[in-house]
Parts: structure tokens; sequence; C-alpha cells
């Protein structure tokens, strides 16, 4: 079965060498979000039209990533939680109640292959988070682990390609419909 494309689809890599957002286990949450934000690209490519925030390697500013989310159906944002105690874990969403169905679905996903808590598709106001310019422009902040906690960061790095390819199944069928062969010329 074939699928048509009938949403537009943004992906962003959430932080930059500028505001390298959190740190932990040696790793920038910048370095892990970017790298997950173009292997995500490169795999969905072929299948669905989308854009990024940046070229390979590189992320806009937020304030240019905000933007282009803007003018997009779906748009979602990589994140990396942390947390001063390393027994943190777990993965949610951060969006507004309308994209909460979809935040799920990726928080389950991501849940899933890594095999750690799914803390849930949430509001943009839950803990420390409140007016976040993502959410504001229309997206969802994808946390996918906790930067801080080893256990969380060692199931990522030994399932990285299974979470892009969950997470690009989940986008593939928010923006797509799929359809039959039949009676097309």
């Amino acid at each position: 079965m074939m699928a048509l494309q009938t949403q537009t689809l943004f992906i962003s890599a959430g932080h930059s060498m500028s505001d390298p957002g959190a740190a932990g286990n040696g790793l920038t949450e910048a370095d892990v979000v970017l790298d997950f934000r173009d292997r995500l690209y490169d795999r969905l490519a072929d299948t669905v039209v989308l854009a990024r925030d940046g070229k390979p390697g590189k992320n806009l500013p937020l304030r240019q990533a905000c933007e282009m989310a803007k003018r997009h159906d779906v748009a979602v944002e990589f994140h990396c939680n942390a947390f001063r105690l390393p027994g943190a874990t777990g993965v949610e969403t951060l969006s507004s109640g309308e994209d909460a169905a979809l935040g799920s679905d990726l928080c389950c996903a991501v849940s899933g292959v890594l095999g750690i808590d799914n803390r849930g598709a949430k509001g943009e106001g839950s803990g420390q988070h409140s007016r976040l310019a993502f959410v504001r422009a229309g997206g969802i902040i994808l946390e996918l682990f906790f930067i801080t906690n080893p256990d969380d960061l060692a199931s990522y790095r030994d399932n990285l390609d299974e979470v892009v390819e969950q997470v690009a199944q989940v986008l593939v069928d928010a923006v797509c419909v799929p359809r039959s062969g039949k009676g097309v010329a």
C-alpha cells in the first residue's frame, strides 16, 4: 500500500553551540539532538517531503526554527532531559493540547525501543517548562531521554537506529494517509 502525504513536516534540533543545553555523561544536549535530527532527516528524506532547521551538522537559532515551525502542519524539536539526580529517567513530549495524541505516539515509540519510562505527553507548562517558544509556534518538543542518566544514555546509544526508525514511522503516519494503488493510471 502506498501513502499520500497530506501535511507538511518540519524537524528541529534543540539548542546549538551558543546554547548547548543540558550536559551529562560527557555529552551536550546540542550534540546529541543534532545528530538525531540529521539521522532522522536522512531516514525520512526518501519517504516524505520535509524541512529541517539547518544543513547537516548545523542548526539555526531558535528564533528561525520557530518561524519555520509556524509554516508547517507538523513540527517536532528534539531535546534531552536532565536532572541533578542521575536516576531520573524517561521520555516525554511538551506541546499544546491539540498535539497531545502525536506527542503520546512519539513517547510510546521511544519508550518502547529504549525500555525507559514513558513520562507522557504534557502541556508546555509542566514542571520546569513554561512559555516554550517552539510550542507556541505550533510545535512539539520531544525529550528523548535523560542525558544525565547513564542507563538512559547507554540504551539510546545501543538502540539509536531503531529509535530513528520508530520516530520516523510515527511521523510518516502523522503526515500521510494510506491509499491503495487501484485506479491510479
